[in-house]
């Protein structure tokens, strides 16, 4: 990791909340004692940052200069609030078209779906701050520079993001082996769209599941079971945006 990528030390990070830095989550050695840890945590707290209590091993990988126990990873990008993202597509005029990754933790899958999304004219991606990959620079690298480009909102959980997301007008259309209707047959060009992808290993949770309009499945006619989800998100987005241009709807 490059020396430009992190701060260390618990009132450099203090401060570095302080003064608006983009932070993507913060180390924290699991015993810490210092006294205004109280502090760093309330900040975290306050400005949403991810705290992970790790081993102190784990932060001396990354340096091992006198960390005191604390080490906040820089994020490359600032990330978009969704009330706001909302707001401002609705004043656009654009018919918004976002993308929900319910606990995609692999990098590779995470850039290659920003990549795509970024292609096809995705208005934003929307993550959780907990039990998913987050900005970092292997993302951006993977992603070919998209996640640059592209608004990714980190939300505090997958549901609320459904929720608040059908609550202004938004269709949520679930994509799992277990639905019996064709992707190509539901209707992308009525209302702002929603793709809901699940994790690589556990699809979708059920509480979220619960919240999706439709559910749609991708035929499968060889004899493996399931496609890679950045392969199965490029399909589904690809196939808003055949119908959204048929239609002869903007799209970007």
């Amino acid at each position: 990791m490059d020396r430009n990528d992190y701060i260390f030390g618990i009132r450099a990070v203090i401060e570095a909340i302080e003064a608006g830095r983009d932070i993507d989550k913060i180390f924290v050695k699991k015993d810490i004692q210092a006294e205004n840890a109280r502090e760093l945590f309330d900040l975290a707290r306050r400005y949403r940052i991810l705290v992970q209590r790790v081993p102190v091993e784990k932060i001396d990988r990354i340096t091992r200069k006198n960390h005191q126990g604390v080490l906040a990873i820089l994020s490359p990008i600032t990330y978009h609030r969704l009330d706001h993202l909302t707001a401002q597509l609705y004043e656009d005029g654009v018919l918004p078209f976002v993308v929900l990754l319910d606990g995609i933790t692999d990098v590779r899958n995470f850039g290659a779906i920003a990549r795509t999304a970024e292609a096809a004219g995705v208005d934003a991606i929307i993550i959780p701050e907990h039990g998913s990959v987050s900005v970092g620079g292997d993302a951006v690298k993977t992603s070919a520079g998209a996640l640059l480009r592209l608004p990714v909102c980190r939300e505090r959980s997958v549901l609320g993001a459904a929720r608040y997301l059908k609550d202004n007008g938004y269709r949520l259309v679930a994509v799992t082996e277990k639905a019996d209707i064709n992707y190509t047959t539901i209707d992308y060009t009525d209302a702002p769209i929603a793709i809901v992808m699940g994790s690589e290993d556990t699809g979708i949770s059920p509480d979220v599941l619960r919240e999706c309009d439709a559910f749609a499945s991708i035929p499968m006619l060889g004899h493996i079971g399931s496609l890679n989800v950045s392969v199965a998100a490029g399909v589904m987005m690809y196939e808003v945006v055949r119908q959204r241009l048929k239609a002869n709807l903007e799209i970007i």
